[in-house]
């Protein structure tokens, strides 16, 4: 029997090539009291592996990985389980390999020289679907998938409903679903219930692509 303390825990997989920054960021979720470490791997290949047997609510993932890197390894994990969430943790900060992972399906972007408090706090914003993204880095996002949105002939924002819009602009300016509950009086689970519906309107795959069409459409500055 599953107690209730155990059941309410994130469950987390840690995926980096060195073993002593892996270890590191193992013990430091461990001593938080919601988090558990089920699994561990060095490589994009034994992650996809562990990633069936586990289940983990959420992968924190190396981008640069022997055999299989990490972009490689999250498309695989995300093509048989697309509701899992996964983090990018990694020293590139690049555009490219920032563009490649969110595009990908990464639910976040981070960097390794970020303080522990700050990668607790991400996890639990990626559990209640959040983009686990720095401000900057957000920018760099919204900017160039604003350009690919540009490019596009048409986009389904004109199919979103009044209340799809209103949730749509709250998102484009940065609010979390908590937040975003609060300002339109309704509750998180509805809030949520919005942004799937946006999502496949839009025919994008987080909230962030979803901002960055309602900035070139107009809904936002």
């Amino acid at each position: 029997m599953v107690d209730e303390q155990s059941a309410s825990l994130i469950t987390i997989l840690v995926v980096d090539d060195h073993p002593l920054f892996r270890r590191g960021v193992i013990q430091m979720l461990e001593i938080q009291p919601d988090m558990t470490v089920v699994g561990e791997a060095g490589d994009g290949e034994t992650a996809l592996k562990l990633a069936r047997q586990l289940l983990p609510d959420l992968i924190l993932m190396d981008v640069t990985m022997p055999h299989v890197n990490g972009l490689e390894a999250t498309r695989r994990i995300l093509h048989e389980m697309p509701a899992m969430r996964i983090i990018m943790l990694t020293v590139n900060d690049d555009d490219d390999t920032l563009f490649e992972a969110i595009k990908a399906g990464a639910r976040g972007y981070l960097l390794k020289n970020l303080e522990p408090e700050d990668l607790v706090a991400r996890v639990h914003g990626a559990m209640r679907d959040e983009a686990a993204l720095p401000r900057t880095l957000a920018s760099r996002i919204l900017r160039e998938f604003s350009r690919i949105a540009q490019e596009r002939e048409e986009t389904a924002v004109s199919t979103l409903s009044r209340r799809e819009r209103e949730v749509l602009i709250l998102v484009a300016h940065g609010h979390s679903n908590k937040e975003i509950a609060a300002e339109l009086v309704i509750s998180e689970h509805t809030v949520k219930n919005h942004l799937r519906n946006i999502l496949g309107k839009l025919h994008v795959r987080n909230r962030v692509e979803a901002a960055a069409l309602a900035m070139h459409e107009g809904l936002v500055d």
